[in-house]
């Protein structure tokens, strides 16, 4: 541990995960300009491999609050052999930035940090191990084989964290009954907005009725929002890149919507939201999404299904969800939307100042940074 770190001074702080897109990718890109804004060194370790032209963008924005510098490697995304090698390989790297928190997101960010972390502890070093799962292999069904491999690989590393920071309660209990209840103390920190961000969007002249913004993969729900979309008389935009991408835009062309629904690469969230004027988030599984708290907060009308944290963000109006993977669920409710404009315009509005008190980037790194300082403690005294 730095001296700084033990007199309560500054912390040099190294985050891990492996996919630099997405919500993950969000959530730690506002922790480093909020860590670096209050006098700590931060570093940042992920793939280098995934993401294209926009995250690079995002990552040059974020580079100089970086004073520990970002360091990328090749990460697979399934566990392979080839991760013992890169695991000692990132050691090095780790060692050289003598940190004083491994913060690890996500199941492969989690795996490589707190191994790492643990190594870092048997050469003698006091670094802690913070893992925030952000969904990650929590998705897996616990009968499935690969349910069982990941579940006994989280409880193996669960043994070797000095902390769990979850995003929402539904994390928190998903983790409790798939993997145990954590023997390590529990921090529930939810996601956290900019005040920039509670300013609203108006919709471009030329918008369309629906938007699906997000990674184009099946766990999101694309190919029910465009079956949703073949019901009903409306248009819609789909904005993001994925796996899945040829499938959804062969899955429009078979149902002859290729005026209806157009495809946008990825580009910033607000931007996105000006394309319609309602956003769909049709997932299959989440755990405490930005795109459902951006929209929200940009006072555009919502519609989402009643998964993971979802309902914690709307609270008293998550009556109005829809439950997932139901095509004709999601079609009815995006039918009243269009018929009611104005109705669902003003529940906008009133769930947007419903969230504000909640919901802020400050709240998010004071209550993350308090729990770095608990797990620091007992290290000081060890010493």
């Amino acid at each position: 541990m730095s001296p700084q770190a033990a007199s309560g001074g500054p912390l040099r702080i190294v985050h891990c995960f492996r996919a630099p897109v997405g919500g993950v990718f969000r959530h730690v890109r506002d922790l480093v300009e909020a860590q670096h804004a209050a006098g700590h060194a931060v570093a940042l370790i992920c793939d280098s491999t995934t993401g294209g032209a926009f995250e690079e963008k995002l990552l040059d924005s974020i580079r100089p609050f970086l004073s520990l510098g970002l360091k990328r490697f090749p990460m697979r995304r399934n566990i392979a052999p080839s991760d013992i090698a890169a695991t000692f390989r990132l050691m090095r790297e780790v060692r050289s930035l003598n940190p004083d928190l491994l913060h690890a997101h996500g199941a492969k960010g989690g795996a490589y940090a707190r191994a790492i972390g643990t190594l870092l502890r048997v050469s003698g070093s006091r670094v802690a191990r913070i893992y925030s799962p952000h969904g990650g292999s929590l998705h897996y069904d616990p009968r499935s084989r690969s349910g069982r491999v990941f579940f006994a690989a989280e409880r193996m590393l669960g043994r070797v964290t000095d902390a769990f920071v979850f995003v929402s309660q539904y994390e928190a209990d998903a983790y409790a009954a798939k993997v145990g209840a954590p023997k390590r103390p529990v921090a529930i920190v939810r996601n956290g907005l900019r005040p920039e961000e509670f300013d609203p969007v108006v919709p471009e002249a030329n918008a369309r009725d629906f938007l699906f913004i997000g990674e184009l993969r099946v766990l999101k729900g694309t190919d029910v929002f465009i079956e949703a979309i073949a019901r009903i008389g409306a248009s819609a935009a789909i904005v993001g890149a994925g796996p899945d991408k040829a499938l959804y835009e062969a899955m429009v062309r078979d149902l002859g919507l290729d005026g209806r629904i157009v495809f946008h690469e990825r580009m910033p969230a607000r931007a996105g939201f000006a394309l319609a004027r309602c956003v769909v988030v049709p997932s299959r599984a989440e755990s405490m999404p930005y795109i459902v708290l951006e929209g929200i907060a940009a006072g555009v009308p919502m519609i989402a299904t009643r998964v993971g944290g979802i309902p914690e963000i709307f609270g008293p109006a998550s009556d109005r969800l829809v439950p997932p993977g139901d095509a004709a669920a999601l079609a009815a409710a995006m039918n009243e939307v269009k018929s009611s404009p104005l109705s669902a315009l003003e529940m906008a509005r009133a769930l947007r100042e419903a969230i504000r008190p909640e919901f802020s980037v400050s709240a998010m790194a004071s209550a993350i940074e308090s729990v770095y300082r608990s797990v620091l403690k007992p290290a000081r005294r060890d010493r």
